[in-house]
């Protein structure tokens, strides 16, 4: 095999396909990238056997088509240090020669055919969704997953398509963000999937262009992603996921509506003295008055308010203030929506018509 290509599309294309590559493995074959040129592109494959990923660079100029199995990691710590242009990728029966201008590396090639099988996309089934719409609705869940060992179907993001909506939802049992976008589905049934969060944050990786369309199916064991350059895919979790319908209220009683840029200034602002060992602030309406109030044995004590709009009876209601951030943080809105009940009931952020953010109360002694 022989091919010269563009040197930062080779990088890029090798830090994708390292994302998912194992550093060790009981298998040392997936420690390794395939490189196959062929016409006038090299694909690169890449998977640890969960994850699996196929990234095309195009407009190479390939000399000899053909595939090499070379060590991931090193071949794209050398591509990324070099400083010419274009590289050139050149084999052996025994080596594989990576050269730009007078750098060159020679690294040694895995047997092709232990390389295992990545499968290829296939259109049928699957739905068409604008990439920038797909990698918001990732980044307003995938943060919630859970990362800390316990119940494994929790680690991963859940995916359903029916009604024409794609709904993700993700908790990790103390938070839950949900939220859907518009889809066309043209006949095809409902579908429901645990994804891996890695292969969620892989697929929005992947998406270029944000007004690109990109095709996304769920399969019985796998879905998979197709965008301009690559085609990446992600085995099912196995599982039970929470029944997250029956954690969202539906009626609350008190509506608060506030800015989310104040809001988000006084609630770090008060978080500032909340201790580590109790992350917690209380949220207090008295008419159109916020109140927030946050304090701790070794800090000390801080209060603040904000003009809001309120709905319902006065009351209070506690939370740990990096919960509420994070879900403002990804979530963006201009303006918050914050619905509760009792003190001891979830706390019901909407973040705009399509994504709601649930986050379990603190209960506090004072």
């Amino acid at each position: 095999m022989k091919a010269t290509c563009d040197r930062e599309a080779l990088r890029e294309g090798l830090s994708v396909i390292n994302s998912v590559i194992p550093t060790k493995s009981t298998k040392p074959i997936l420690e390794n990238v395939c490189m196959v040129a062929t016409d006038d592109s090299l694909e690169l494959v890449g998977t640890d056997q969960e994850v699996s990923v196929r990234f095309k660079i195009g407009q190479c100029q390939v000399i000899e088509p053909g595939p090499v199995v070379v060590p991931a990691r090193t071949a794209f710590d050398f591509v990324r240090d070099l400083s010419g242009e274009t590289v050139t990728i050149a084999t052996t029966d025994s080596q594989c020669t990576i050269t730009s201008g007078a750098d060159s590396c020679d690294l040694v090639i895995a047997d092709a055919d232990e390389f295992p099988v990545v499968p290829r996309f296939d259109e049928t089934g699957s739905i068409a969704i604008q990439g920038g719409n797909f990698t918001r609705l990732v980044g307003r869940t995938a943060f919630a997953a859970a990362k800390e060992p316990g119940r494994y179907a929790m680690h991963g993001v859940l995916t359903e398509l029916e009604d024409d909506l794609l709904r993700l939802v993700a908790t990790d049992g103390r938070r839950l963000s949900m939220a859907t976008i518009p889809v066309e589905m043209k006949g095809l049934g409902p579908a429901r999937a645990i994804v891996p969060t890695k292969g969620m944050q892989l697929f929005c990786r992947v998406i270029g262009d944000p007004l690109d369309q990109i095709r996304f199916a769920v399969r019985e064991d796998q879905v998979g992603l197709r965008s301009k350059n690559a085609e990446i895919f992600a085995r099912l979790i196995d599982g039970d996921f929470p029944q997250y319908e029956a954690v969202i209220p539906a009626e609350c009683g008190n509506r608060i509506e506030a800015d989310s840029d104040s809001f988000t200034r006084k609630l770090r602002l008060v978080s500032n003295v909340s201790g580590d060992e109790t992350r917690a602030v209380r949220l207090r309406v008295k008419g159109e008055q916020l109140e927030m109030y946050g304090h701790s044995a070794g800090r000390g004590e801080a209060t603040a308010h904000m003009d809001v709009s309120f709905k319902g009876e006065e009351g209070d209601i506690a939370f740990n203030p990096d919960y509420v951030l994070d879900g403002i943080k990804h979530g963006s809105p201009d303006m918050i929506i914050l619905e509760f009940g009792k003190k001891t009931s979830p706390g019901k952020f909407l973040f705009g018509e399509s994504h709601i953010y649930i986050v379990m109360p603190i209960t506090l002694d004072t």
